[in-house]
């Protein structure tokens, strides 16, 4: 969207990839139990997480961490981008439960810990946001289908149902008469997309635990949708048959489509999907903007689920 300003970041001030990964491998070597306080009021605390080299993870600069944690959407705090960091400091990640349920053999109950004991991987992929601005995010996570297998989806399960955690009284994006969104926020995916090996459950990011900000403690990440499929803080998974209501089609369904594939050649209503800008980048009247590539940058992966579809009408 033309009116935003994005925030300018020196080359200087970029965290080099070899040692972010120095730190954290070094951290992890420390012990996960650490809690490392940091300042600022969205993250109460950050611990490192345990992991190892995952596929996919592309050679491009991550966006700087404290761009990742201080300009981002989540409702739920606020409609600003500084809201989520500014607002989430009374929000309580822990304990938390995750349930999945729904068409499934063993539907079951996933706590914190048992969340960070699937094998966690490093995965640097590009977040493209439908208002045409993108970021590099080193996550920390684990595929969605190794915990999908854990429940053993039926044969009539066809899409999976996500829902996040309404706390009014920790979340003052869900407090007041008028409200952005209907709550709980609600997103879906088939279920060959979520057992896609590109879609994870991220517990992390930067090698440690995921800030309250930025989804904590587990949030989904498919790098060939729009950022707006990541629902953050999640407490139910649903395994259903037919397509699930999500709540930003709920909202404006000419605009926010169910599939939300990144793709410049379907323009927003109300702007150019064709190029974006690149956080940290900037510059003059977005001189910096860069093409929009089909499934952000993922079309070799994730194309053929789509063969045979119009990409324009299931947008």
């Amino acid at each position: 969207m033309a009116s935003y300003r994005y925030p300018k970041v020196a080359a200087s001030e970029i965290t080099p990839r070899s040692l972010w990964l120095d730190r954290r491998r070094f951290l992890a070597g420390v012990g996960t139990a650490a809690a490392l306080p940091l300042i600022g009021g969205g993250v109460a605390h950050a611990a490192a997480l345990k992991t190892t080299p995952g596929p996919f993870t592309i050679d491009e600069e991550p966006t700087a961490k404290s761009d990742v944690t201080s300009y981002n959407n989540f409702y739920e705090f606020g409609t600003g981008k500084a809201d989520p960091s500014a607002n989430s400091g009374d929000f309580r990640p822990e304990p938390w439960t995750l349930e999945v349920d729904g068409l499934v053999g063993k539907p079951q109950k996933f706590d914190i810990d048992s969340l960070h004991a699937f094998p966690l991987e490093d995965r640097t992929y590009r977040m493209r946001c439908v208002e045409a601005w993108s970021m590099v995010i080193p996550w920390v996570g684990f595929p969605l289908a190794a915990l999908l297998d854990r429940v053993e989806p039926l044969g009539s399960a066809k899409y999976v149902a996500f829902e996040t955690v309404v706390r009014p009284e920790e979340m003052p994006g869900q407090r007041g008469l008028f409200q952005p969104l209907e709550w709980p926020y609600v997103e879906g995916l088939r279920l060959d997309e979520a057992r896609h090996p590109l879609t994870i459950l991220s517990v992390g990011l930067y090698g440690e635990t995921l800030p309250k900000q930025n989804g904590a403690p587990v949030r989904l990440v498919v790098p060939w949708k729009y950022g707006f499929k990541g629902i953050k803080s999640i407490v139910r998974m649903t395994l259903v048959e037919e397509e699930p209501v999500t709540s930003w089609s709920r909202l404006a369904p000419q605009e926010y489509g169910f599939y939300a594939n990144v793709n410049p050649e379907v323009d927003h209503p109300r702007w150019s999907q064709a190029s974006e800008t690149r956080v940290g980048e900037g510059g003059f009247f977005n001189a910096a903007r860069r093409p929009t590539l089909p499934f952000n940058g993922y079309a070799d992966e994730v194309a053929s689920l789509y063969a045979g579809m119009d990409l324009r009408k299931n947008y």
